[in-house]
């Protein structure tokens, strides 16, 4: 039987007001609206279904100005309408009212949202709306100098690019139209960005818990500024470096592989929706980091997409080209995989990739399975040892433990349950002697 879903509707009678569903089949993938009947699909049947069939296709037309197939189906049951709506590649309006299907309801569309869907049906991105009364003599001179420097070292800009003026290279960029600078270049190249978009900036804070937040810091500025600046703050102020040595080098590793942090940073960037005026927030915990951008994914995606090799489908395509040309990204839609890769690569976890609401998370998992971090946790030296056996072996068993530690079945199973407590490993289930350990 069908079932109500995002392209089909259920009414037991026709109202007028069903033209605002019309409406939103329209404006978005289309669909069918069934008259005569109940949610779950079953024939209720209509009376003057012959006198429907004639009015409403004429009630569509003279309201929304879009036509519609209309057909009589006559079955033991009683009569029900079937309605016929195409998508429309440009915007249906209801009395002025700007209607949308969305999953299986409908939505009045209203302020950055109806701003977001009109230019989606011009075929615009927000970051390719142009802005009146700003002009090249407006943006910041050291980021175009920034900007020619890193994309000719990453040979995405020609050594010739040295010499073009800035009106040249926002022209090379498409960053103009007609005579308008576009958000995008604001975002990228003014000295306060902030001016023409609400919340263009970066929020990161130091957590102890969820409601513990112990320092925090806003960075402002222009796209690239925030980049960089973001970057330096996390790895002074908010990551740890462990010191080693070889020879008289002193070599800095930090708890995050660099690139990977960088990646992540640079992906909120570019697929923020910058209409919503909030601002990249980051997240740092003793155990984790997480970057948050609001933002939406391409239609008909998910993250298993994302997962998988992809195609690149910026949400910002004028930013995100930018980006390319002054070598920070790729274009071929790596970013994630090249973040796994380099999690794995230094023993740290997957990274985590996750949809919530309105935004986009990313989370990376620290490796807590080291003898720094297991001593904060207040666990004695045998316990120490047996998770970093765990960490090199997979998994323990009781006689193991008492065999590295050289202690009791008593001391071992108080040990082994104290660990499984903290939440540092988890037991198989089993009992007697194919009882045994592992990491959460």
């Amino acid at each position: 039987m069908t079932t109500e879903s995002q392209n089909i509707e259920f009414k037991v009678n026709w109202r007028d007001e069903y033209l605002k569903w019309i409406c939103g089949f329209a404006n978005a993938n289309g669909g069918t609206i069934f008259i005569g009947k109940d949610d779950n699909g079953n024939v209720t049947g209509i009376e003057n279904s012959k006198k429907l069939l004639e009015d409403i296709p004429n009630k569509v037309r003279d309201v929304l100005g879009v036509l519609v197939d209309v057909n009589l189906h006559e079955t033991e049951e009683g009569d029900f309408i079937e309605i016929v709506v195409e998508a429309y590649p440009y915007p249906v309006n209801y009395k002025g009212q700007y209607h949308y299907r969305s999953g299986s309801t409908k939505q009045e569309l209203k302020g950055a949202a109806l701003d977001k869907f009109m230019l989606q049906k011009k075929g615009k991105k927000w970051d390719g709306v142009p802005i009146p009364n700003v002009s090249v003599s407006d943006l910041k001179q050291e980021t175009f100098d920034f900007f020619k420097k890193r994309g000719i070292r990453s040979q995405r800009l020609s050594d010739d690019s040295l010499s073009d003026t800035n009106e040249q290279l926002i022209e090379n960029l498409q960053l103009k139209e007609n005579k308008y600078l576009k958000r995008a270049a604001l975002l990228l190249f003014h000295p306060n960005p902030e001016m023409f978009v609400t919340g263009a900036y970066i929020k990161i804070g130091y957590f102890e818990s969820d409601s513990d937040l112990r320092f925090q810091d806003e960075v402002h500025g222009n796209l690239f500024e925030q980049i960089e600046k973001t970057m330096e703050l996390l790895f002074s102020k908010y990551f740890k470096a462990f010191i080693s040595y070889e020879g008289i080098h002193r070599i800095e590793t930090f708890e995050y592989p660099r690139e990977a942090v960088r990646e992540a940073l640079l992906n909120a960037v570019a697929h923020k929706d910058y209409s919503g005026g909030v601002p990249i927030q980051i997240s740092v915990y003793k155990d984790k980091l997480m970057i948050w951008n609001e933002g939406q994914l391409p239609e008909d995606w998910t993250i298993e997409t994302l997962l998988e090799k992809h195609s690149s489908k910026p949400y910002n395509p004028d930013i995100a080209t930018a980006l390319f040309r002054s070598g920070y990204i790729e274009s071929w839609g790596r970013g994630i995989s090249k973040m796994t890769e380099q999690c794995l690569e230094m023993g740290l976890p997957e990274p985590a990739f996750y949809y919530r609401s309105s935004g986009f998370w990313v989370e990376f998992k620290k490796d807590v399975y080291n003898k720094e971090y297991l001593e904060e946790l207040g666990l004695n030296d045998r316990q120490v040892k047996a998770v970093l056996y765990v960490k090199e072996n997979e998994k323990i068993t009781n006689s193991e433990y008492q065999k590295l530690n050289e202690c009791s079945r008593n001391t071992a199973s108080n040990d082994l349950t104290e660990l499984v407590e903290k939440n540092v490993l988890k037991s198989s289930g089993q009992k007697g002697a194919g009882a045994f350990y592992t990491l959460t």
